[in-house]
């Protein structure tokens, strides 16, 4: 057996003595279930961990990742997240994360053929060409990469906000807040993109569903 392998199966064991040394209960109390108020959508990048950026505990936070946090219509992986936070879960908050840094926004600034996550990359050039104006206006491709980053993020809050989900709720008058945030990986520090919606009021009138 590999030595990695073992270590991460002895770190559990470890985790879990620990953890029962703190509070005899703790375990017996997560298996009762969950009722987080946060759902988080993410990157999959091992760097950003949703929970410790946040210093929240197991059962606080429902989470979702993907390359370079994307809320796409036609992905039922995310949806069926979303529906279960929102219509089960009943969160009242959902957060999109992006990184500084992200390789699959990096990876949409070329024209380079990775594989089959070419298709993914698509999605994330799209926001390029919608933002391309103020994006090529930056002639410091570090600057240009991390607004990048930032202007993602909050066209991935408004697709959540267009989703029949989300705007489901709203009609049912949940409450339910979407924010943008961008983590930055060399300092640990998250950065408020002000993208916040709570009400379908705030989307372009043709994204706004009748129910």
């Amino acid at each position: 057996m590999p030595d990695f392998y073992k270590k991460i199966l002895e770190n559990n064991k470890k985790w879990v003595e620990g953890m029962l040394q703190e509070d005899p209960d703790y375990f017996n109390r997560l298996a009762e279930g969950q009722q987080p108020p946060l759902l988080w959508i993410g990157c999959a990048d091992s760097r950003v961990p949703a929970n410790q950026i946040i210093g929240a505990q197991p059962g606080e936070v429902f989470v979702h990742r993907n390359i370079a946090n994307m809320v796409i219509h036609s992905d039922m992986n995310m949806l069926s997240v979303l529906d279960y936070a929102v219509n089960v879960l009943k969160v009242e908050h959902v957060i999109v994360c992006g990184h500084y840094g992200c390789g699959g926004i990096k990876a949409a600034m070329t024209n380079n053929s990775i594989g089959l996550i070419d298709n993914w990359i698509r999605h994330i050039k799209n926001i390029y060409r919608l933002h391309k104006k103020e994006l090529d206006a930056i002639e410091d491709e570090d600057k240009r990469f991390d607004r990048f980053v930032e202007l993602n993020v909050v066209e991935q809050v408004f697709d959540l906000a267009k989703t029949s989900i989300v705007q489901a709720a709203w009609k049912n008058d949940q409450k339910l807040h979407l924010h943008g945030w961008a983590y930055g990986v060399g300092s640990g520090i998250v950065k408020d993109l002000n993208v916040n919606v709570s009400n379908e009021s705030q989307l372009d009138e043709v994204y706004q569903l009748n129910f």
